[in-house]
């Protein structure tokens, strides 16, 4: 019998680089979330099938900020996840 893996697709992190962050607050975009694969493509998926839209930057400790979390051997990546509401897009209907 022969398991049958399914491909992931995998959101490429843009480098967060000096003052994105500032960016994209400008662009009208707010953080959601530091998350890495596979949940990170999940969440960027359901953002975009709800009407967002989307930027992910890599994420970047901040500060005096402890950053335990997300300090690996290098197997995971973290990204941060932007979102605002696509033009157009059917109004907010307050559950989220």
């Amino acid at each position: 019998m022969v398991a049958a893996v399914a491909a992931r697709r995998v959101i490429p992190l843009r480098p967060a680089g000096a003052g994105r962050a500032a960016e994209l607050k400008a662009q009208g975009y707010e953080r959601r979330t530091t998350v890495a694969e596979p949940r990170l493509t999940e969440l960027v998926e359901t953002y975009r099938a709800l009407g967002y839209d989307v930027e992910v930057i890599e994420h970047v400790s901040e500060g005096d900020a402890c950053g335990a979390c997300f300090e690996t051997d290098g197997r995971l990546v973290y990204g941060d996840i932007w979102t605002r509401r696509r033009a157009g897009a059917a109004p907010d209907d307050g559950l989220f």
